[in-house]
């Protein structure tokens, strides 16, 4: 099922997400509906307080190739263990912040510890580009957005956008 996502300003997108105790069948069935949600946006990551949900859970798929097989992954209670000292720009956007980019810094390279959809607990090294997107889920968990590492100017010029196009789309509706 794909669910609505929230645009930013959204209070929601702020909040501290809570941990995951325990993966039952919903939540199997949300990170189903997220993939579906991210792939038809399209997208390459998304986090459930985007689908407003607060819990910690980011979906992702940095394969972008039409002839490379996907990579859907689940991610609950994400946690960066390691970053790497390199640090490399991305023009990052944000599905939550529709047809806005802005180059963000972060480490090249993160090892991240998680539990699977299977409740076992995983540890992989990214880098590149799936680097730079688990760390911009794991951003939304704690409630920061890509716009949070902008100056003030550029951000207000942003969130102004979007309240704009909240507001047309609320006219459309």
């Amino acid at each position: 099922m794909i669910r609505p996502i929230l645009i930013h300003p959204d209070p929601r997108l702020k909040k501290l997400c809570e941990p995951v105790a325990g993966i039952t069948r919903e939540l199997g069935k949300l990170a189903e509906d997220m993939l579906q949600t991210m792939y038809d946006a399209p997208g390459i990551g998304l986090a459930a307080p985007q689908v407003g949900i607060t819990r910690r859970l980011i979906v992702m798929d940095c394969v972008k190739g039409e002839n490379e097989t996907p990579r859907p992954m689940a991610l609950f209670n994400p946690e960066i263990t390691w970053s790497s000292e390199e640090l490399s720009t991305y023009e990052e956007g944000c599905l939550s912040i529709p047809d806005q980019y802005a180059e963000v810094q972060r480490p090249a390279e993160v090892r991240v510890r998680w539990l699977g959809l299977d409740g076992t607990e995983q540890e992989e090294q990214f880098s590149g580009l799936w680097a730079t997107c688990v760390q911009h889920e794991i951003d939304h968990l704690n409630g920061k957005l890509f716009i949070d590492y902008l100056g003030p100017l550029k951000r207000q010029m942003i969130t102004r956008k979007m309240e704009k196009l909240k507001r047309e789309r609320a006219r459309q509706g």
